[in-house]
Order: C-alpha cells, then sequence, then structure tokens
C-alpha cells in the first residue's frame, strides 16, 4: 500500500475508477468460479445476450427467448432497488453465490444510488425500467421515449456518476410489458434488448412466501427453463427466495447469468 501512494494522484484515481465500473460480465464469471461455499447453487454459466441477434426475447410477449438449456433459468427482477427488502434478496443471491438481473426504475435508483452500486459491486447485471414505472403504450411516442431515456440516465449517474442516455447494459423491459411497435423499433435501433419473461411469480399478487414458493415452483417444473420474472422490492418474494434457491439446487436446475456482449461482438454492426 506505500508504493502505491507515491504514484501520481491521476493514476491512482483512474485505477479506482477503472475496478469500481469493471465489466459486470468479469464479476459474475469470477464469483461464479470462486464461490467459497461447496454446496452453493452458485452461477452454473455466463451468456452474452448480443441485441443484434436478440432484440427481443421473453415467451410471454415475444415468440423468441434466450437459448436456454433444460432446467436453465434466468433470475430477473424488477422495481427496485428498495433499501431493506432489495438487501435480503441480495443476501440471499450472495449465499448461494448466485448473479441475477435487476431492471431499474430511475426514480429509485436516483433517490438510493448506493444500493445500484451495491448491485453492481456484487456481480449483477444491471437493466433498466423507465423512470417512474409509467404505462408506457399509452403515452405519445416521444413522452414515452423521454421517460425512457430519463430513467436510462437516473440509473447512469447512479453507477458511474454521469448522466447519459447511452445504457451500460443494453437491457430494457417495459413496465407492465406493455410496449408499442414504434418504441421497439426505436429500442431495436439503438441496440437496446427488450426483456418480457417466460414465467413469473406473480408476486405482485397477495400471498404468503409459501404460497409464492408453491406457485412457482409449479410454474418451473411446467417449463422447465427459462427467464423469471420476480421483484426485489416485494418482502414476500424476498422471504420466499431462499427457498426457491435451495429448491433449484435440490432439483438439478441451473441458474444463468446474463452479460452484455463485448465490444468485439458488435464491434463491425450497425443498428
Amino acid at each position: 500500500m506505500r508504493k502505491m501512494s507515491s504514484a501520481p494522484r491521476p493514476i491512482l484515481s483512474l485505477v479506482a475508477t477503472l475496478i469500481a465500473l469493471a465489466p459486470v460480465a468479469l464479476f459474475g464469471a469470477a464469483q461464479a468460479n470462486e464461490c467459497p461455499r461447496k454446496d452453493a447453487l452458485g452461477t452454473s454459466r455466463v451468456l452474452e445476450v448480443d441485441p443484434a441477434t436478440y432484440p427481443r426475447v421473453g415467451l410471454k410477449s415475444f415468440p423468441q427467448t434466450l437459448p436456454l438449456r433444460d432446467g436453465e433459468v434466468v433470475l430477473t427482477f424488477d422495481d427496485g432497488p428498495t433499501p431493506g427488502v432489495t438487501d435480503k434478496v441480495l443476501a440471499a443471491l450472495g449465499t448461494e453465490c448466485v448473479q441475477a438481473t435487476f431492471f431499474m426504475v430511475g426514480r429509485n435508483a436516483s433517490e438510493h444510488p448506493d444500493m445500484v452500486r451495491k448491485i453492481a459491486r456484487l456481480g449483477h447485471s444491471i437493466g433498466y425500467h423507465s423512470w417512474d414505472h409509467p404505462h408506457l403504450n399509452k403515452l405519445p411516442t416521444d413522452q414515452a421515449e423521454a421517460n425512457i431515456n430519463r430513467g436510462i440516465a437516473a440509473v447512469q449517474a447512479a453507477l458511474r456518476g454521469t448522466a447519459t442516455t447511452v445504457p451500460s447494459t443494453p437491457f430494457f423491459r417495459f413496465p407492465y410489458f406493455e410496449s408499442t411497435p414504434t418504441l421497439l423499433d426505436h429500442l431495436e435501433k439503438r441496440g437496446i434488448a427488450v426483456f418480457g419473461a417466460d414465467f413469473w411469480a406473480s408476486d405482485w399478487v397477495k400471498m404468503t412466501p409459501e404460497q409464492e414458493l408453491k406457485l412457482l415452483t409449479g410454474r418451473l417444473e411446467a417449463n422447465r427453463k427459462g427467464i423469471i420474472l420476480l421483484h426485489d422490492p416485494q418482502m414476500r418474494t424476498a422471504e420466499m427466495l431462499p427457498a426457491f434457491l435451495r429448491y433449484l439446487q435440490e432439483h438439478n436446475f441451473h441458474v444463468v447469468h446474463i452479460v452484455p456482449p463485448t465490444m468485439k461482438t458488435v464491434s463491425d454492426r450497425t443498428h
């Protein structure tokens, strides 16, 4: 540490920034391979999702989904971050050495930037979910796009200190899955993949964690694989999650972590 202190401050600042903002894919791969618990569920593999190949995924909304094998699931959480509840979700994922994707509402990210950075620091992928979760399909297109961009900028400001409408991770999910052909087309041209889901836990419905677990595992067994929609601000989900992760392990399911494509993947493509 003393040797490093002799380096010029700009260099030290640059190094610190690069470490803090390292690609999520690198964090995810490292955590998947270095889980300290031998009996943890773990993350089985990391899947790069290129918007040029998968512009829209999730069978509940689109005809295409991710190329998952039987028994593979992608865990996604919407509407956060929410201190306290999201912390419980992160703790459950951390105990099992599992990576997920969090589609964040910009207003929440703006109010809790430390949570945004914590989620990224723990190796999870961060997606975007509008500024304040409106019915985007009911807004004029320019207002809907402004809301999307405001949400992206808020998350970017929380994550990296700069309010840009160019997302670090090109993953977006429409609130309520309510899109329009025009909005879908514009996002595709921007190189942003739109995520639906293959099935969900219906955790917006009032129920006990035990009831949610039964519902979700039943749908999992029926679908066998897919993108799962959950909500990290829901306490019932936070309380259900440890049991669900154990269920995945005990029934030989595997978690896939989705990450942005590398620059090499998209360097010769236009959107």
